[in-house]
């Protein structure tokens, strides 16, 4: 039986090189305080046994640890996870914030922390105690939860905030859900809808009021009405069905609606079918999220696509380069969401369309 090749160490770099183990630490680590005869005797070494730093390498010198930490809500998420809902959101986050963790040699680790609980102080600092991460990133709606911002605030770590806007402790990363919001309104508008309806998600994600006040400016902005076109969901199938079908059984109903997630779009299209209203000849229907999902239903639905993949990515780099001691960005960072166009919009057909 062949013997299993022996993995070459940090110890064997040093060994090598004739260096301490800190000094090759330093040098894996492009610390400032390593000569460049140093850098280059030490990456010589690493070259020729083929060695490949490890977390506990990087960590030697002290400063830093590797990880990041991302965080996202317990329940919801354990919820769509069980009903295998085909929402993608840790999916996305995870390509983004690994991807771009492993450019930098860093790696991300993934917890669940229930925003509602009153022990979230505590699960926060064992999180932090186990790992020592070089930073951590809040999705919503931990990312607007007082607590949990004050705490983190006060753990000397850079922190993220996804999906807030708000002044205050962390850098805030928006993925311009108002701005979207508008696209997607303006977009019907161009069509010649006027009598637009939208479907608002939880109110405990404050994503959902920007995302209504980017249809209401848009609405505004072109002279239509708003009156009794505004439903509230929760984000979930259920809430959803319930706000289409107040809108769709109104007097006047909407010749299109913008659902706040594809969850929701999903029950507005399947209300629909029940009325006997043709998607998109009798009512258009634009999502928020792009999940897998919304590419094969019937008809495959116009969405939102968040980017949640390449804002993960930029929290990641913003992380690092606080970690580094650059400046925090002094105006909000946003990322762009396109309008992926599919067959669930149309012209406006008849009455409903002026």
């Amino acid at each position: 039986m062949a013997r299993r090749r022996q993995a070459v160490t940090i110890k064997h770099v040093a060994a090598d090189a004739g260096v301490s183990l800190q000094t090759v630490s330093r040098v894996i680590n492009n610390e400032p305080s390593v000569s460049s005869d140093m850098q280059r005797r030490v990456q010589a070494s690493i070259d020729k046994l083929g060695y490949v730093p490890s977390i506990a390498a990087q960590r030697m010198s002290g400063s830093r640890s590797y990880l990041i930490l991302a965080i996202n809500d317990r329940d919801r998420t354990i919820a769509d996870w069980r009903a295998r809902l085909g929402t993608d959101w840790v999916d996305q986050m995870l390509l983004g914030g690994m991807l771009k963790c492993a450019e930098h040699g860093y790696r991300m680790i993934f917890e669940l922390v229930d925003t509602h609980s009153d022990h979230v102080e505590r699960e926060l600092s064992a999180a932090i105690a186990a790992l020592q991460p070089d930073g951590i990133i809040l999705t919503p709606p931990h990312s607007d939860n007082p607590q949990i911002v004050q705490f983190l605030s006060g753990q000397n770590i850079p922190f993220v905030r996804i999906g807030s806007i708000q002044n205050g402790a962390g850098i805030s990363i928006s993925m311009d859900d108002e701005g979207s919001a508008r696209t997607a309104t303006r977009h019907l508008l161009e069509l010649g809808h006027r009598r637009i309806g939208f479907i608002a998600g939880a109110s405990e994600y404050e994503l959902s009021g920007w995302r209504v006040d980017g249809w209401r400016q848009a609405m505004d902005a072109a002279g239509a009405v708003c009156d009794g076109l505004l439903e509230y969901g929760n984000f979930s199938y259920a809430s959803g069905e319930a706000a289409a079908r107040r809108l769709l059984m109104a007097p006047e109903r909407p010749s299109a609606i913008i659902a706040s997630n594809d969850q929701m779009a999903l029950a507005t299209l399947e209300v629909a079918r029940e009325l006997g209203l043709n998607v998109p000849v009798g009512l258009s229907i634009i999502s928020f999220d792009n999940t897998p999902i919304v590419r094969f239903t019937q008809p495959a639905l116009t969405a939102v696509d968040q980017p949640i993949a390449a804002t993960a990515s930029k929290a990641v780099e913003l992380i690092i380069a606080a970690q580094k001691g650059d400046p925090a960005p002094t105006s909000l960072t946003t990322i762009s969401a396109p309008l992926i166009e599919r067959g669930s919009v149309a012209k406006p057909s008849g009455r409903f369309g002026g």
